[in-house]
């Protein structure tokens, strides 16, 4: 029963891979993007487009620093052909004397819809459950959706094994050929609703060369998770999102036969280094008299991995809740607090709690005046362990700031006004009783922008200025900056634009440096018929230490840049489909 059993097994894989060529070989090695089986019949038959362009870019500096190549020219042109809107884009580029051809590659994605069904063949992706899996598959797949009915099955490649010469020096560190398989089943919707997810992943051994083996372990993995939500009351809602890993780091290790291992192992084969880990969240949120509140825990176990997620953090828990409100019809409130702590099973030397805390206000005052205030605050605090926690180096960390932003625009016949004021404090601060304050850093920032539109001539005016000081131990840093600039377009269809910015930099370091910088920057750009974009770019920056205990007090260093741009894009084949012909002769 074995051998027949492997030889239907041998006959599906290679059915599999003839089916796989025949669609590499029909794409041409293309990247095949998705399609609707319903809409190919309304796809054009032919269409073949490209463009052409140059990027040109000259920079020259006097300062100690200025290593950059004074001269940067690229050459390149693209190509897509779609048939049927299957799309096959080609790529050339050139560059300072290196040439650089990409054509399509080796894989594809089609997922043809059908009424409630989709496929999916090659590269691509299926909603799973955060805990289970959020990466793509390279693979075959096939989902079923309605109102309430859902249901969904892939099998494929999670990813691509690497598998260089050992010998080589420079060789990239080996992985396995990961595949997998799952489906996924749920009924319900809104605030009601149950979803059971499944994966099944493992490591290809021989997809590798023996003598990475020893280096390299393959991992297995099976995974549950559940999904859902009731709403036993009209304002009330209860979420949960959980999930369990079986999880073996090498599929090499002994095997386990005895024991409750055992029982399961049809399912899934026990070894040594196998673990059975436990991931996820359950929240509660309620809602009455315009008040909206939320509670959230969270627990990921230590060591919990599922090989169809990318890297997630373990081994801690989280507490969070959360309100937000409006007041008056005008003022709109909302507060959230979450504390989280580690080491949950008491084996790390420390344990780390940290607390996250926010509040924001906004509201509009008439229709010109809009005002907006935040504070954020995290505290970071170390425990005891395994080991007790030394007080003189304790973690104990505070960082807070505090935001307000009032907004005020205007409108007249002939002017639009936009005025801007923000203010931000920012305090970095050690705790810990016996810090000295040496990494303690508290910054302030102010800025002031406004913008003006000069409708009859349609110009763009922007100003703005900033402030910021930054206070350490024994350290001083200040940053004044101010800019101006303009815009505008011209010519009928407004196809040629002029920009212009003028900016002022004063930077200095208490004790040590002050440094004062002058730039101007300024672009035009121009479409002719619609195919043809030109644009041309150049600033130059003036600046240099202004400190007056100096031997030399001057702008004396120099930057300047110059790019020239152009892009032709082009159509060189388009066989629409009779429809469309038929409109265009209307």
């Amino acid at each position: 029963m074995r051998k027949r059993t492997d030889s239907l097994t041998t006959l599906l894989t290679r059915r599999t891979c003839s089916l796989w060529l025949f669609f590499a070989l029909l794409t041409s090695g293309s990247n095949v993007l998705a399609q609707d089986i319903s809409q190919i019949a309304q796809s054009d038959p032919l269409i073949i487009t490209g463009s052409i362009g140059t990027r040109n870019t000259y920079y020259h500096s006097t300062g100690s620093y200025g290593n950059a190549s004074p001269l940067s020219n690229t050459i390149y042109a693209n190509l897509d052909i779609s048939i049927y809107g299957f799309s096959m884009p080609f790529s050339l580029y050139y560059s300072n004397d290196n040439l650089d051809f990409n054509y399509p590659h080796i894989s594809f994605n089609l997922t043809p819809h059908y009424k409630n069904w989709t496929g999916y063949v090659g590269r691509s992706s299926m909603q799973f459950s955060s805990y289970v899996m959020n990466m793509a598959f390279n693979g075959v797949g096939v989902e079923y959706n309605n109102k309430k009915k859902r249901f969904g099955v892939f099998y494929g490649n999670l990813r691509s094994a690497i598998n260089d010469n050992p010998a080589d020096p420079a060789a990239r560190t080996p992985q396995y050929r990961r595949v997998g398989w799952g489906f996924k089943v749920g009924y319900g919707s809104g605030a009601n609703f149950i979803d059971i997810y499944l994966l099944r992943a493992h490591d290809q051994l021989k997809s590798i060369s023996e003598g990475w083996r020893t280096q390299v372990s393959p991992e297995e993995n099976l995974v549950v998770g559940i999904k859902g939500a009731i709403s036993p009351l009209p304002r009330l809602a209860i979420t949960a999102n959980v999930a369990t890993s079986a999880f073996t780091a090498d599929q090499q290790s002994e095997k386990i036969t005895v024991g409750e291992a055992a029982r399961f192992d049809k399912v899934f084969e026990a070894h040594t280094t196998s673990s059975v880990r436990f991931a996820g969240d359950v929240s509660m949120s309620y809602s009455l008299f315009g008040v909206s509140a939320a509670l959230t825990y969270r627990m990921i176990q230590p060591d919990y991995k599922s090989l169809g997620t990318y890297y997630m953090s373990n081994n801690y828990h989280s507490l969070g809740v959360s309100l937000n409100t409006m007041l008056f019809k005008k003022i709109s409130l909302s507060g959230s607090f979450s504390g989280q702590e580690d080491n949950l099973t008491n084996k790390q030397l420390y344990t780390t709690r940290g607390f996250v805390y926010n509040a924001m206000a906004s509201t509009r005052i008439g229709e010109h005046l809009n005002l907006s205030a935040g504070y954020n605050g995290y505290t970071q605090v170390q425990g005891d362990g395994t080991a007790v926690v030394d007080e003189h180096r304790k973690i104990h960390r505070l960082l807070q700031s505090f935001t307000f932003t009032p907004t005020y625009m205007f409108d007249t016949e002939t002017f639009s006004h936009n005025i801007s004021v923000s203010a931000n404090l920012t305090d970095n601060k050690d705790k810990n009783k016996y810090a000295t304050g040496q990494s303690d850093v508290k910054t302030t920032g102010l800025g002031l922008s406004y913008g003006i539109t000069i409708k009859p001539w349609e110009i763009d005016l922007t100003s703005s200025l900033s402030h910021q000081l930054s206070k350490g131990y024994q350290s001083e840093y200040r940053s004044e900056i101010g800019s101006l600039s303009a815009s505008r377009s011209f010519l009928k269809e407004k196809n040629l634009s002029v920009s212009a910015t003028g900016t002022l930099c004063y930077n200095e370091v208490k004790y040590n440096s002050k440094n004062l910088s002058l730039g101007f920057d300024a672009s035009v750009g121009y479409t002719l018929a619609k195919v043809h974009t030109f644009s041309l770019a150049g600033g130059m920056n003036k600046y240099g230490d202004v400190n007056m205990t100096n031997r030399r007090s001057n702008l004396d260093d120099l930057d300047i840049n110059v790019s020239f741009n152009y892009a032709y894009t082009f159509s060189l084949i388009e066989i629409k489909r009779k429809a469309d012909k038929e409109n265009k002769k209307m």
